[in-house]
């Protein structure tokens, strides 16, 4: 089965990393989240400390479908430093695999070059960083494989609209209605 990765940076927005991960595995996805620190323990921006289920150095990205970027502060910083993410973003999306950010993350896809002639959407402040895209001011931003949001109030459409890019939109339909997610 394929595979889906999470990236966690030190800093980054926990509802937007965890609400991705809860969703797409309720749509029975697989997912993984991978530390970029080196380590498997990562903290969010407001100290919530997490577990990676592995880290990015033993990633063999041939094995997944897709890599979602979750946005905070200094997590997308972190993100964008790291010269393997800019990587993977890149083979991914020119190979038609899914690459998807929340928040300030869409600067990450703009700084690697992948949004030129896209259209995305992304935090306040942040549109100049979307180097080449046309910024939306959407929930979700679909355009082909780049998939974005503009952070953590859209974190539950975000999720979901990975998990009917990923399935169907049906199931994604059927997760809505579970979680009791009211949609429109």
């Amino acid at each position: 089965m394929k595979k889906t990765g999470v990236f966690l940076a030190e800093g980054f927005e926990e509802i937007e990393g965890l609400t991705v991960v809860d969703i797409l595995r309720r749509a029975g996805i697989a997912v993984v989240t991978i530390s970029i620190m080196g380590k498997k323990e990562v903290y969010g921006s407001h100290n919530i400390g997490v577990l990676a289920d592995t880290l990015f150095e033993e990633v063999d990205f041939e094995e997944y479908e897709g890599v979602v970027l979750p946005g905070g502060m200094p997590g997308t910083t972190n993100l964008g430093s790291h010269p393997g993410v800019a990587d993977v973003v890149k083979s991914f999306a020119e190979n038609g695999k899914l690459v998807a950010a929340i928040c300030a993350a869409p600067s990450v896809l703009g700084q690697a070059g992948v949004l030129a002639g896209k259209k995305a959407a992304c935090y306040p402040g942040f549109e100049n960083k979307l180097d080449g895209a046309q910024a939306v001011y959407e929930e979700v931003a679909e355009d082909g494989n780049i998939i974005t949001s503009r952070g953590m109030g859209t974190a539950i459409p975000f999720g979901l609209r990975l998990a009917a890019y990923l399935t169907t939109e049906e199931k994604a339909k059927e997760l809505a209605e579970a979680i009791i997610y009211q949609q429109g």
